[in-house]
């Protein structure tokens, strides 16, 4: 039986990402001649509507870009993707979010500017309540207020829709939000940030972080490891998924891809643990591509992927 299309909203940051790749991340004081400049449609919320949308399924942001050109490149750039952009309102007073990027051997050094993002509020959710009915899931990260991530997840629960929180960048969050989310998707570093009332400065082993999350939350978890794969915590059961070898080349926007897969596989009926097992395709081939956006799969080449790791 074919799968249904997934629904699904996301509710966060439009930004433009100016990325910059060297041989060397300067220190303080200190200049370097880079080798690569690029400017690629990015923002965690942005980049995790058009994974969605790639990976085949219905998608509405609800998010806010400023009055300046790269706002118009962020609206057209969704739109060309497919992502419904009702609303993605424009904040004529406002500059679209930056990102700056710095790229050494693959790994990255983001600096962001929030601007419009900073002005994604309540109200903003309560007009777009209609895409709320009848939608599979909702994402939603950190680059836009707390207050409004809250509203964004109680809208869900009222409309029946499941919610994954993708605690991005790393902030610690009020106790009132917990209720309202059904999955919670940090890396190490957020997840210890998450507990920081829990685990102590000298840190704690992957397994004491799962138990103080699960603990705080009361939610399912998955924790990403880069390299190491997954660890995870799902209805009752812990467990751990191992990363795919690929040559890395930029991991940007690996975990937005990542929990964009998770939403669409999950939206489409299959349990947590089988998304995962798509997921970590998914953020296999994001991070052997450079760019945000520009790295981001599309549904037929993950199953072509999965077809050369059954050869």
């Amino acid at each position: 039986m074919e799968k249904k299309r997934a629904k699904i909203i996301v509710v966060g940051s439009i930004n433009m990402d100016l990325v910059v790749k060297s041989e060397h991340i300067p220190v303080a004081g200190e200049t370097v001649t880079g080798q690569e400049f690029v400017m690629i449609p990015g923002g965690k919320g942005a980049n995790q509507a058009v994974a969605a949308a790639r990976l085949g399924a219905h998608v509405e942001m609800v998010g806010c870009v400023g009055g300046d050109p790269f706002g118009k490149q962020m609206l057209e750039q969704l739109g060309n993707e497919g992502v419904g952009t009702t609303y993605v309102t424009t904040d004529p007073q406002q500059t679209t979010g930056v990102a700056l990027i710095q790229v050494q051997d693959g790994e990255n050094r983001i600096t962001v500017v929030p601007g419009a993002n900073a002005q994604v509020t309540p109200a903003h959710v309560d007009e777009a309540q209609e895409v709320f009915v009848g939608a599979d899931m909702l994402l939603v990260q950190l680059e836009i207020p707390q207050e409004t991530v809250l509203r964004a997840v109680q809208l869900a629960k009222r409309h029946g829709v499941k919610v994954i929180l993708n605690p991005a960048p790393a902030a610690v969050l009020p106790d009132e939000i917990w209720p309202y989310v059904d999955l919670v998707t940090p890396n190490e570093t957020e997840a210890v940030i998450l507990t920081s009332g829990q685990v102590g400065e000298t840190g704690a082993d992957s397994q004491t972080i799962m138990n103080n999350l699960r603990s705080l939350t009361n939610t399912d978890v998955i924790i990403t490891q880069g390299e190491k794969g997954v660890a995870y915590h799902l209805n009752g059961a812990a467990g751990s998924y191992p990363a795919y070898r690929v040559n890395v080349v930029d991991t940007t926007a690996a975990g937005d891809s990542f929990n964009a897969a998770l939403a669409v596989w999950h939206g489409e009926g299959c349990t947590l643990e089988q998304a995962i097992a798509f997921a970590a395709k998914v953020g296999a081939l994001t991070v052997s591509r450079f760019g945000a956006q520009t790295s981001l799969p599309t549904r037929q080449e993950v199953e072509e992927f999965e077809g050369q790791l059954n050869k």
